[in-house]
């Protein structure tokens, strides 16, 4: 199989947990083979639905390895490795790279303000430090820091990094993105599942997808319509999408996407607290969405 980085439909896997909120290898499994088998262009772990953030050093380890070995190079495997150091981000990076990994998936710094210049450095050390191609990850809203496209096109002129993830749900800040690193074989993807199709117009690559965890094979056929020039058929999945993503404002959307993919017969189990508290309204009113929507694509 050749890995293509950062183009498709790539799944942004949930971490399953028990109910004791240990992670669930097992289950874990499950999810990769179940992606796998839905057509998805690769598996991404440990990002912002992985629940990264409140997973110790240890339990990332063992999840990364657990889904390097479970894909078994079917496809490839994105291992978030970000963290608020360089020094830490590194760590993990290397130790991702020795795991298996095909690619980093790397958040900017969080909690504390970072200049342009500041986040141009600390990927410019992880870019020196491994050999893995890196993918960028803007998510402004939950670091509090957010990668200028300006920044953007700088960093894609080193060895490394190959493409950006944007989450920032900003449509002109990927197009920005796109125009900056047009020609220079650097993919933009998108990482808000709306955008995804808007942004294979407009010359991105691919989404990296939440939605998958619940509903794969519409998101795969978002990409694969697309690919075949049936762009009414991949407006169509796009689109039906939506009551879904609606559901994320009821709380969490990591919360959400869990409580969802369980609803539909995958125990991926509950997010780790506190991060974990959903209304009983809000849980009946995923269920009947899910089941008046989207009842034909529950295969477990």
């Amino acid at each position: 199989m050749t890995k293509e980085i950062a183009t498709g439909i790539i799944a942004a896997m949930v971490t399953p947990l028990d109910d004791n909120e240990q992670v669930n290898l097992t289950e874990l499994r499950h999810q990769v083979d179940r992606q796998i088998a839905a057509g998805v262009d690769g598996v991404f772990t440990l990002g912002t639905n992985g629940e990264a953030y409140i997973l110790s050093h240890e339990e990332k380890l063992e999840v990364m390895k657990t889904v390097i070995d479970q894909a078994a190079g079917r496809v490839p495997v994105y291992v978030g490795t970000g963290c608020v150091s360089t020094a830490e981000t590194i760590q993990l990076s290397q130790e991702a790279e020795a795991a298996g990994a095909d690619a980093l998936s790397i958040i900017t710094p969080s909690f504390a303000a970072a200049s342009q210049e500041e986040l141009y450095r600390h990927y410019a050390a992880i870019n020196a430090a491994v050999h893995t191609p890196i993918l960028l990850y803007n998510i402004p809203a939950r670091t509090g820091n957010a990668l200028k496209p300006q920044t953007v096109s700088r960093l894609a002129d080193l060895e490394n990094i190959v493409g950006v993830k944007d989450s920032s749900g900003n449509f002109d800040n990927i197009l920005q993105y796109i125009e900056l690193t047009r020609d220079r074989g650097f993919h933009v993807i998108s990482g808000n599942d709306a955008l995804i199709l808007w942004t294979l117009q407009a010359g991105g690559t691919g989404g990296i997808t939440a939605v998958a965890n619940v509903l794969p094979t519409i998101m795969v056929s978002i990409y694969t319509r697309w690919l075949a020039g049936d762009f009414k058929g991949a407006q169509a999945a796009q689109d039906s999408i939506r009551p879904l993503r609606n559901l994320f404002a009821l709380g969490n959307p990591n919360t959400i996407t869990k409580v969802a993919t369980n609803l539909i017969g995958c125990p991926v189990g509950p997010t780790r607290a506190p991060f974990n508290y959903l209304a009983p309204e809000a849980k009946t009113k995923i269920a009947e969405v899910l089941k008046a929507t989207y009842g034909e694509y529950f295969v477990n």
